[in-house]
């Protein structure tokens, strides 16, 4: 895994490849990324036409507002391999793969890619929606690792792990639970965002938000929507909150200390703190800052953070 830029997924919508107005639309979202779509979303006859409109598309698109990514269709099925082709020609920011099940799904395109000379900026993102990708799924995250395999990102597919496994789907989504946080944990493993599912009732805004809470109390990256309604929620409920924010902002000035150089482990305020912390810290302040999101300023050098002495035996 190499060493990237944050790059915010609070918010992922899914806009369908056949509808010109929907396409239009793009340059105005608030929305931290599109998966402009060529499977679900486009009719079995209409295949064709929208791979022909989206490269239309990416000839003339306007400067970016957001990640753009392109889902394709099944590699098996009789639109996949004229889709991963012409993506690689259009050269968004992802490519999103259907019925990912093995880790050699990931490489065999990666290695389509790197045959038609697809800029390693395309990355692969991948649908989490089977059984079988369920029971591969740390392998399939360990690419992740790799930067030849351009793994980047998993996207929960819930609507089709409840239809493969015929699980009933309640509205606090209990049955998916044990599998969506066995989704987040393997992605952390792996190195890889990791995107929550749909909400299918885009109308139900309240029940929207409960789910994008409790996705990113889970530690989910962000959340895939289907209307651009949605889009508010989900960048409200991913983002970090201000109380968070200042945490990490002390946790760091408390490190930049003269005092706390080479340490592994300070006490501030009544805590102890280490520097996994610290790490989790910067991560944090880099997500704010790459969404916009008002930072707390640097505590004043003259009245540092309250710091405790340590007696634990823990500090170097």
């Amino acid at each position: 895994m190499t060493s990237e830029p944050y790059r915010p997924r609070r918010s992922v919508l899914y806009v369908p490849a056949s509808n010109d107005k929907a396409l239009a639309k793009i340059a105005t979202l608030t929305c931290d990324a599109v998966i402009i779509d060529l499977e679900d979303a486009v009719a079995p006859a209409d295949k064709v036409a929208a791979r022909e409109k989206l490269a239309g598309f990416f000839a003339s698109r306007p400067k970016r507002r957001c990640e753009m990514i392109v889902r394709v269709n099944a590699l098996s099925s009789d639109w996949g391999t004229d889709d991963l082709l012409a993506a690689a020609k259009f050269e968004p920011d992802g490519i999103l793969l259907s019925k990912v099940a093995t880790p050699r799904d990931i490489l065999e395109v990666g290695d389509v890619l790197d045959d038609n000379f697809a800029p390693d900026s395309v990355k692969l993102w991948a649908m989490i929606e089977t059984p079988k990708a369920m029971l591969n799924i740390g392998a399939i995250a360990e690419l992740g690792r790799d930067p030849a395999s351009r793994l980047n990102c998993f996207v929960a597919g819930t609507n089709d792990l409840v239809k493969e496994t015929g699980i009933l789907a309640t509205p606090d989504r209990r049955y998916l639970v044990p599998w969506l946080m066995q989704m987040v944990l393997a992605a952390r493993a792996g190195g890889i965002d990791m995107l929550d599912g749909v909400s299918n009732d885009f109308r139900d805004l309240d029940a929207f938000a409960r789910e994008c809470t409790e996705a990113a109390a889970m530690g989910f990256d962000g959340k895939t929507l289907i209307h651009p309604a949605q889009i508010d929620g989900a960048n409200r409920a991913f983002a970090p909150a201000s109380e968070a924010l200042a945490e990490a902002r002390a946790v760091k000035d408390a490190f930049a200390l003269p005092e706390n150089s080479g340490k592994g482990v300070i006490a501030l305020n009544g805590r102890m703190v280490e520097r996994l912390h610290l790490a989790q810290a910067e991560k944090l302040l880099a997500k704010a800052a790459a969404i916009g999101a008002r930072l707390p300023k640097p505590a004043s050098k003259k009245i540092p953070p309250r710091q405790d002495k340590l007696t634990t035996g823990l500090e170097p």
